[in-house]
C-alpha cells in the first residue's frame, strides 16, 4: 500500500492524520467542500444515535481531523475519549488517508456545476477575520495560493471552474475507482435529493446499523434540508469558532441546477470541454446525475 500523499490547503492539512489510532469501525467522511459533508454527518448522526435529538453540536461529535484552526492534540483527544461509534470529517482524498482495517471511508459527490455555485455562497458567508486570526502563525503553505475573488457571482462560479474542478473531479475520480472496495462507500447529492429514505437504509446496511422499523421516518425526516436548516445552530459547521458571519445562511438551498441562472451557452461548453479532459464518459455521468438516472 503506497503511503497517502499529503494535501494542503488553506486551513487543512492531510499529515495531522499520520500515526492516528483507527478503532475497526470508525467512519471517514471523506467528501470535497459542498458537495454534501454535513448532510452526510447528520444522517450518520442519525443512524448512530438511533433518533433526530442528537447528544452535542454536529461538530462535536464529528470534528474535523485535518482542520488547522484547533490544535491537534485538542481534537484527537476529542476523539479518544468518545465511546460512540466514531464518524470523522475530512475533505481530504482517499489517496491522502491511511488506510486502516474494518474502517468505512464514505465519500459524496455532486455536479461540480452545484458545488460552484454552493461555494460562492459558502466563502461570501466565512469570517475571513477570524480564520486568519485562528490559523498558526507557522505552517505548510496551500498546495497554490487562491486568487481574488470576484464580486459577480457568475465569475465566481467561472472562477472555480477554472481553478477548483481538476482537484474534485481526482478527488471524486479516486473514490469512483475504488467504489467497489467493501471499506468504500460512494453515495451522490443527487440520489440523496430522490430518495433520502432509501439511501439511508442504504447506507445503514453498509455500515451494518440496524434502526428499527418504527424509527425511520423520524430519521429521514430529521435529514431533510428544511429539518436541517432549522436546527442550524446545532449543525452548522462552525466549529464552535465564529467562522460564519452568519451560521443560518450555510444551509443555502439544498437544491440542484442553481447553476442554469448564472451560467451562459458558452460557459456551459466551455465546463463541458474542461470536464472532458478530466473524466471520462462514465464518471461523467455519475458526476452529474448519480447511479439513480438514466
Amino acid at each position: 500500500m503506497p503511503a497517502p500523499q499529503r494535501h494542503v490547503s488553506g486551513i487543512s492539512d492531510s499529515s495531522r492524520w499520520d500515526g492516528f489510532p483507527f478503532r475497526p469501525d470508525d467512519i471517514v467522511l471523506s467528501t470535497p467542500s459542498k458537495c454534501g459533508t454535513t448532510w452526510a454527518q447528520m444522517i450518520c448522526a442519525l443512524l448512530i444515535f438511533g433518533g433526530p435529538e442528537l447528544p452535542a453540536p454536529l461538530t462535536a461529535l464529528s470534528p474535523w481531523l485535518d482542520m488547522r484552526l484547533r490544535p491537534l492534540d485538542e481534537v484527537r483527544h476529542v476523539l479518544d475519549r468518545q465511546t460512540h461509534r466514531r464518524f470523522i470529517k475530512t475533505h481530504t482524498p482517499l489517496d491522502g488517508l491511511p488506510v486502516a482495517p474494518g474502517v468505512t471511508y464514505l465519500v459524496v459527490g455532486r455536479d461540480p456545476r452545484d458545488v460552484a455555485v454552493s461555494m460562492s455562497h459558502h466563502r461570501g458567508n466565512l469570517d475571513d477575520a477570524v480564520i486568519r486570526r485562528l490559523l498558526p502563525p507557522a505552517g505548510p503553505a496551500p498546495d497554490r495560493p487562491r486568487p481574488p475573488r470576484p464580486s459577480d457571482p457568475r465569475l465566481r462560479v467561472l472562477q472555480w471552474l477554472d481553478e477548483d474542478l481538476a482537484g474534485l473531479v481526482q478527488h471524486l475520480a479516486d473514490a469512483w475507482d475504488r467504489r467497489h472496495d467493501e471499506q468504500v462507500v460512494l453515495l451522490h447529492y443527487a440520489d440523496l435529493s430522490r430518495d433520502l429514505a432509501g439511501q439511508m437504509r442504504r447506507l445503514a446496511g453498509r455500515l451494518g446499523i440496524d434502526v428499527p422499523e418504527c424509527r425511520w421516518p423520524d430519521l429521514v425526516r430529521a435529514a431533510t434540508f428544511s429539518e436541517m436548516r432549522g436546527r442550524a445552530d446545532r449543525l452548522a459547521p462552525d466549529e464552535g469558532l465564529g467562522l460564519f458571519a452568519d451560521p443560518d445562511r450555510f444551509f443555502h438551498s439544498g437544491t440542484t441546477g442553481q447553476w442554469r441562472d448564472l451560467l451562459t451557452a458558452a460557459d456551459e461548453a466551455h465546463y463541458q470541454r474542461r470536464l472532458a479532459a478530466l473524466a471520462p464518459a462514465e464518471l461523467r455521468h455519475w458526476l452529474h446525475h448519480g447511479t439513480g438516472a438514466s
